[in-house]
């Protein structure tokens, strides 16, 4: 894959968790409930392990960016 398109899906997969996290019309519902936690909670601790995800595959696609 060329390095211009590999740097492009390494940026949006640095953007969709902070874009998910910061669109706040999703945070004010009480369900649906995990666990008796409500949306609200459940929502951002689901996105502690998916921001890791997507932040190895930006560095996946970006580690070579330094070799020549």
């Amino acid at each position: 894959m060329a390095k211009p398109v590999r740097r492009i899906i390494a940026d949006v997969c640095l953007l969709v968790p902070v874009l998910a996290l910061i669109w706040v019309p999703w945070f004010p519902v009480d369900a649906p409930q995990l666990g008796g936690m409500r949306f609200f909670f459940w929502y951002q601790l689901a996105w502690i392990p998916g921001s890791v995800v997507f932040m190895a595959i930006a560095y996946v696609l970006r580690r070579d960016r330094d070799r020549p």
